[in-house]
């Protein structure tokens, strides 16, 4: 097991871009298998999540070629469907969450797909029944063997349907997409998820011939088309990384600027780290975050403590609470951290707790942050990582505080954040990998 040594307190400089968007890029790759024509797809991130994706997706029978180090030219017209009821399948697929996107394309284009409960970050409850409702109601067939293992089918083909959502999940809605897109007739999804990467989904699915309305809004209506043809695509930037470069800058008090951010896709990202102080600088696609040695919290109108909170898209997005939650301890105020969408993901705070900051659990959900205007730093511990942005937020503690830091299972921040340790170097940074 990988653990990083960090040797903290020392202000970064430089510029540094980021990977292209890990969660798009599982939506992306799944849809090659809607076609049997070539997909390239380009800004793709160098990380554990994406290779082990791609790897599932060439022993499955796509072809698989690299053009660069961040491009590839997929082609899916022999794909072995034996290869789902293999041993060597039921393990790729149940180590890695992403494989979930299958479902919709491969239930679409060969009316069967089967799959193990997948595995991911342990971040609180995260059922598939929205997936699987949806799929339902475009006539897949559903058998649950014990309570891991899920088969479906629809031998007789994929038929329109009106569904309604019970909850605005994102791989829940790019999985019915993409299986609607092949459906006979029209296909209504209300409640449907909205973030950037699903709109880029459903544009590259637009490219290859689908008939979708409403992208961008919680309304989809896609009329079914009977092929797909192939097309170009380039993944946005990480919206994740990019806030979390930004809270880095301000946690080290460093002068850094963000490249190719597409800052018209980040929603209330920039506006959220603006609450706690941050100063940010838009030049062009770029953010330019000045070196701070204080940043102040908002309070509302009224005085009261501000909260921040996550929500769906256009809402702020759940991947970032932990490193605003890190940012807000060398803020100068309070700030009351609630995680509504999951119930374990503060459950790192121990860790900032025993590096000498002040923050109260006040529940799963809840946390509540008392500044140190970096009037007492962090000090570094040996601590480990709990899940991909956990482990983040801690890096960028350590990279703050004073002193040595161990931080034991960085395998988890490799799933999400491409040769981190190498970037952050670039800019300065104090670490080496053990």
């Amino acid at each position: 097991m990988a653990s990083f040594e960090v040797i903290g307190g020392k202000p970064l400089h430089g510029e540094i871009v980021p990977q292209g968007a890990k969660n798009e890029a599982l939506q992306i790759l799944c849809a090659v298998l809607l076609t049997s024509e070539p997909v390239t797809i380009s800004n793709v991130p160098d990380i554990r999540d994406v290779n082990k994706l791609i790897e599932l997706l060439r022993d499955l029978g796509v072809k698989v070629g690299k053009l660069s180090s961040d491009s590839y030219l997929f082609q899916a017209d022999n794909v072995n469907l034996a290869y789902l009821d293999t041993p060597e399948f039921i393990a790729q697929a149940g180590a890695l969450r992403g494989s979930v996107m299958i479902l919709g394309p491969m239930l679409a284009r060969f009316g069967r797909c089967q799959l193990p409960k997948p595995g991911g970050d342990k971040i609180g409850r995260r059922p598939m029944d929205t997936h699987f409702l949806g799929l339902e109601k475009l006539g897949g067939k559903l058998t649950l063997e014990g309570k891991d293992f899920y088969r479906i089918k629809a031998e007789n083909g994929l038929t329109g349907a009106y569904m309604m959502l019970d909850e605005a999940s994102v791989t829940g809605t790019a999985n019915i997409v993409m299986a609607a897109v092949l459906a006979s007739g029209t296909t209504t999804v209300y409640n449907a998820a909205c973030e950037p990467y699903l709109q880029q989904l459903c544009k590259m699915l637009v490219r290859m011939g689908a008939k979708i309305n409403g992208i961008g809004s919680n309304l989809l209506t896609i009329d079914g088309v009977e092929h797909l043809g192939g097309t170009e695509h380039r993944m946005l930037p990480d919206m994740i990384e990019i806030g979390s470069f930004i809270g880095l800058a301000a946690m080290t008090g460093s002068e850094i600027t963000i490249k190719d951010c597409q800052i018209a896709e980040l929603g209330l990202i920039p506006d959220t780290f603006r609450k706690l102080g941050i100063k940010l600088e838009f030049r062009g696609d770029d953010i330019y975050i000045p070196a701070q040695q204080h940043y102040e919290i908002d309070t509302y109108l009224d005085g009261s403590i501000l909260t921040i909170s996550d929500h769906t898209w256009p809402g702020f997005t759940p991947d970032l609470l932990s490193i605003v939650l890190v940012v807000a301890t060398q803020a100068k105020g309070t700030v009351l951290i609630h995680q509504k969408m999951f119930e374990s993901r503060l459950f790192f705070v121990d860790k900032l707790i025993d590096m000498g900051a002040q923050v109260i659990l006040c529940d799963p959900h809840r946390a509540t942050v008392i500044g140190l205007n970096h009037q007492k730093r962090l000090h570094g511990i040996t601590m480990s990582s709990p899940d991909i942005r956990a482990g983040v937020a801690l890096l960028i503690a350590a990279l703050s505080a004073e002193g040595r830091s161990v931080i034991e299972n960085v395998e988890q921040i490799d799933r999400g954040y491409q040769h981190i340790d190498q970037r952050l170097i670039a800019l300065g940074a104090q670490i080496r990998r053990l």
